[in-house]
């Protein structure tokens, strides 16, 4: 079991890479399955979840190859299983998207229930019911959803719920259906999108790309296409979080920043300077006091449920109240116990979390709890006195690449340790 050390205090300055998006690469590459030829992709991150892609699309029959720029191309042209197995599901709740691209190409999907971040019900009814509108046959049985369908047909479905892997499961299973299809109250994420221009490369046919109401025409066949994955916005916003709550001036490169809206918007209202140059953002927090900000989570454009967790050190640190309400997972609070641990005043009240302001933490050893709650306790650590273990750091592997080292190369004081 490995975990991080950080001794807190240091100013972080310079450049770091952005890397590309795991929400965005996860759905892609599950998209590949769709392809009758191979499929080439580039600013893949390196991540454990893009590894179990991996392993899962070889587990069914996929050729991976992968070249020393980091290229991945996946074949997925002769496929000879259709089961997602529950040792490599159960890690990753994005396996779930295997099941549209598998029944829209190959007629069945036999896929494990996922697992993933331990961060509230993320149930997969609305993937359930929107396949039954399509046509598919689906019964649950000994932790599985078993799905079959001759060929998937065009319906009018409505989401109950803003859903991103709904909308995109449910989208990878109408690019290959019979008709048409008209997905309502869909998901509109950045992520979203490039998964949509992405199959549209491959010759699907959709519109109202980048809108909650999304048009498919069913095609025959789909094909290869080389694709470059856009940049990680959460891993982006994260290390601005990091300048704003250790007083640092940094600069993210390879980013989008339209993708960023509403986070920037709580940057400058924290107090803190943004100035956008093409694909960089530049912060600069140096003698500047953090100022409290009231934040609610939503549905993109809105602010990132993604974001709460960085947000919610940089309110504990700000001179004055502020409140964030969490609206997206009912149980994303558990980092806020560790939190605790490093002296932060927190109050919980409901889905409301409230701080008063303070100058800094201690360090302790503290544990991650998820994926997003790793990057808020190490946003702790570099302003903390003293050194702060943070531990159960597999959670940070799911969705930050090289994350100690980026953060080395800022000026932080931080490193990895086998236990």
């Amino acid at each position: 079991m490995e975990k991080l050390l950080i001794k807190g205090g240091a100013k972080l300055h310079g450049e770091v890479d952005i890397s590309g998006s795991k929400n965005a690469a996860l759905p892609i590459l599950m998209g590949c399955v769709l392809a009758q030829t191979p499929v080439t992709l580039s600013n893949i991150p390196h991540l454990k979840d893009v590894t179990t892609s991996l392993q899962l699309l070889a587990t069914l029959g996929g050729e991976i190859m992968i070249d020393e720029r980091m290229n991945i191309t996946v074949d997925c042209s002769h496929l000879r299983d259709f089961t997602a197995p529950y040792a490599l599901v159960k890690s990753m709740r994005a396996s779930i998207l295997v099941m549209g691209p598998l029944l829209a190409r190959f007629g069945q999907a036999h896929v494990a229930l996922p697992g993933g971040c331990a961060i509230g019900s993320r149930p997969v009814d609305i993937h359930i019911k929107g396949f039954e509108a399509m046509g598919a046959e689906i019964k649950i049985e000994e932790g599985f959803i078993h799905a079959q369908a001759k060929r998937l047909k065009g319906a009018d479905i409505y989401m109950d719920k803003v859903t991103v892997t709904g909308t995109e499961n449910l989208l990878m299973g109408a690019v290959l259906a019979e008709g048409v299809t008209h997905l309502r109250n869909a998901a509109c994420e950045p992520e979203v999108t490039d998964l949509a221009i992405f199959l549209t490369k491959m010759g699907a046919k959709i519109t109202g790309i980048g809108t909650d109401h999304l048009v498919i025409e069913g095609v025959d066949e789909l094909n290869g296409v080389d694709y470059r994955v856009i940049p990680d916005r959460i891993e982006a916003g994260t290390y601005l979080a990091a300048a704003a709550v250790t007083g640092s001036a940094i600069t993210v490169a390879n980013v989008e920043p339209s993708h960023l809206k509403s986070v920037l918007a709580k940057f400058t209202e924290a107090g803190c300077d943004v100035q956008i140059e093409d694909r960089k953002i530049h912060i600069d927090c140096r003698g500047r006091i953090l100022k409290p900000v009231d934040v609610e989570t939503q549905p993109y454009p809105g602010f990132p449920t993604d974001m709460q967790a960085q947000f919610l050190v940089m309110n504990a640190l700000a001179s004055g109240a502020g409140a964030i309400r969490e609206t997206i997972f009912e149980n994303r609070f558990m980092h806020v116990t560790e939190l605790e641990k490093m002296g932060a005043h927190i109050t919980i009240e409901g889905n409301l979390a409230r701080t008063s302001g303070q100058d800094t933490f201690k360090g302790s050893s503290v544990h991650a709890t998820d994926l997003r709650a790793s990057a808020c306790l190490i946003l702790a650590a570099l302003v903390a006195e003293g050194q702060t273990h943070v531990e159960q750091i597999y959670h940070i592997d799911r969705g930050y690449e090289l994350i100690e080292e980026k953060f080395h190369r800022l000026g932080a004081d931080i490193q990895r340790l086998s236990q």
